[in-house]
């Protein structure tokens, strides 16, 4: 059978094999020489335009074999973007002679111990679990295209790349924090002919997919309701309120919560495990350390004072904290535990707080080291993400129940997270009227005054005018009856915006208006030494009562067992002096 000039590596290759020798990376299917080529003998091979060349020199074979280097710098993603002219295969091996080496020894511990099966994959067991839906689908071989809603190092990343490797197809990955529709579309552009050619599916990795606009979320549409990709979006916001509802529509959104602490203590103790597998530090002790120290492989002296056999069979079993890990003396249980507590269920934060550990000196004293773990994390608040808006939530949900130690502790969360103090104080205006109201007449102006403080002072002194407002309010009697007749008076007025002001009611500043009947009727109350009555609602309205009475209890909800709740947990056990009056 005649063979042809392949246009990437220019070899001969057998007609029938060409697109399986392009699928491979021009790596199988090379024809022997001897072969008869279909191109003509006095034909020239003309050199291709750099554009349309692959170099593949010693440098990038190595990181593309390296299983620390992301796929998206291994599998050609094409970019189209004029501003990113860096291109990793057009390095040139001379000038980077000793870069995988310094590549591989920059990459993060966090990066490099990433799992590589869905059995190593630590914590979201109601995704990743035997009877969940959508491990189901993965053993189908179609996952679809999917939304992973998480917080920080929770496993987004990784578990799109366990799931695109299980499924076996084509992965693309980027970032929509350094990317743009013009890579997207190159990227839809290549999966739409790769699917043409050989039948073989694209999973694209859109990390911070929040950042795009609607525009650019539009781009995905018709290749993913048309099943020419499948798209798996990661993102830190809330889908509701980032994505378009038609990206939303054609996608499954998957909610990653925050890991354990047996998670995590899960993910040190096979990270110490892989550590120790893969630098042996035997040769780096003295003598009388590596007689006490058992070597790598073998079985510890003790099971108390190192990480067992046991756990290195199996990922997640937790660790043990009964001593030191060997050959890591500075890994204590306290550390340990501390690396626990600072990482908030964030694996990317515990491991590179493990990697300092593992970095430091193994005699360096343990409390200077819980301190310098301390310093190195800063508090995890977004100004304009969702824990804003929960937080300041807790906040008036503590004052509204008269929680004021609750109350306290989400300002001082908030205020120590870098909250703008006026937000917070501004909150506190609505919170006077809503929930104290007409039970407290100086609620509303002390509150206007921590929002004068605010502005006038400034932090951090206004701190301390804001407790003192959450204190009084948190403490105030509640009563909801404004707020709560505004709404009632609300839900009527929209039944009938043209419903007019009765007579009675009418201003009459001329002649003709009294002449016309405006304000007959109407009767002067401070003219009279009792009561009088005037009709001041339209007639479908007459009788209606939207500001209630402060007795009136009619809407209001009895319930036994969270009054008993009550009692028990906030009243000491003694019974609410309210009962004797129901």
């Amino acid at each position: 059978m005649p063979s042809v000039s392949c246009p990437i590596c220019l070899q001969p290759v057998l007609e029938e094999n060409i697109n399986k020798h392009l699928d491979s990376g021009c790596s199988i299917h090379v024809a022997p020489q001897g072969e008869p080529s279909s191109r003509p003998k006095n034909t020239a091979l003309k050199k291709l335009a750099p554009i349309f060349s692959q170099t593949r020199d010693k440098h990038t074979s190595t990181l593309a074999d390296d299983p620390l280097v992301p796929p998206s710098m291994t599998q050609d993603t094409p970019t189209t973007s004029k501003k990113r002219k860096f291109q990793v295969s057009s390095l040139s091996s001379k000038r980077f002679k000793d870069t995988p080496s310094n590549f591989k020894s920059s990459v993060p511990l966090a990066e490099r111990l990433r799992p590589k099966c869905l059995d190593e994959f630590f914590g979201q067991k109601h995704l990743t679990g035997p009877e969940s839906l959508l491990m189901s689908m993965l053993d189908s071989g179609i996952i679809g295209s999917l939304i992973l809603w998480g917080p920080p190092g929770c496993g987004k990343t990784t578990l799109a790349r366990l799931l695109a490797r299980h499924v076996d197809c084509n992965f693309r990955e980027l970032s929509a924090t350094s990317s743009g529709t013009n890579d997207v579309r190159a990227v839809l552009e290549e999966a739409k002919a790769t699917l043409s050619l050989t039948g073989r599916k694209t999973i694209l990795f859109l990390d911070e997919v929040h950042r795009f606009n609607k525009a650019q979320q539009d781009v995905f549409l018709p290749c993913i309701e048309q099943g020419q990709i499948q798209m798996i979006g990661a993102t830190t916001e809330n889908p509701s309120f980032r994505l378009t509802g038609a990206l939303l529509s054609r996608c499954r959104v998957l909610v990653l919560e925050r890991l354990t602490d047996d998670d995590i203590r899960g993910i040190i103790s096979s990270a110490v495990e892989r550590v120790l597998a893969s630098s042996p530090r035997d040769c780096e002790q003295p003598e009388t350390e590596r007689a006490a120290s058992p070597s790598v492989g073998t079985e510890p002296m003790t099971s108390q004072n190192s990480l067992s056999r046991s756990q290195s069979q199996s990922s997640q079993a937790p660790i043990s904290c009964d001593g030191p890990r060997l050959p890591y003396a500075q890994l204590t249980d306290r550390v340990i535990s501390s690396i626990v507590s600072l990482s908030i269920g964030d694996a990317r934060t515990a491991l590179s707080l493990l990697e300092l550990v593992l970095a430091s000196k193994p005699d360096r004293d343990e409390h200077a080291l819980l301190a310098s773990l301390r310093r190195s994390v800063s508090a995890s608040y977004d100004r304009v993400g969702e824990s804003h808006y929960d937080m300041i939530s807790a906040l008036h949900k503590s004052i509204r129940g008269s929680q004021g130690s609750a109350a306290m502790y989400w300002l001082a969360r908030m205020l120590t997270g870098g909250e703008d103090p006026l937000y917070i104080a501004r909150r506190l205006v609505v919170c006077a009227s809503e929930d104290i109201g007409l039970a407290d007449a100086h609620a509303l102006p002390l509150a206007m005054a921590a929002l004068q403080a605010c502005q006038v002072i400034g932090m951090p002194e206004c701190r301390i005018n804001l407790a003192h407002c959450v204190g009084y309010l948190s403490e105030a009697p509640k009563c909801t009856r404004a707020y709560e007749a505004y709404n009632r008076a609300e839900v009527a007025a929209k039944l009938d915006p043209t419903m007019p002001v009765p007579m009675v009611a009418r201003n009459a500043p001329t002649a003709l208006m009294k002449e016309l009947g405006y304000a007959e009727g109407y009767n002067y109350n401070p003219s009279f030494r009792h009561p009088v009555h005037n009709d001041f609602l339209p007639i479908a309205f007459r009788g209606d009562k939207f500001l209630k009475e402060v007795e009136d209890l009619s809407d209001k909800v009895w319930d036994e067992r969270e009054l008993v709740r009550w009692e028990q947990e906030e009243n000491g056990g003694r019974l609410w002096k309210g009962r004797s009056s129901v």
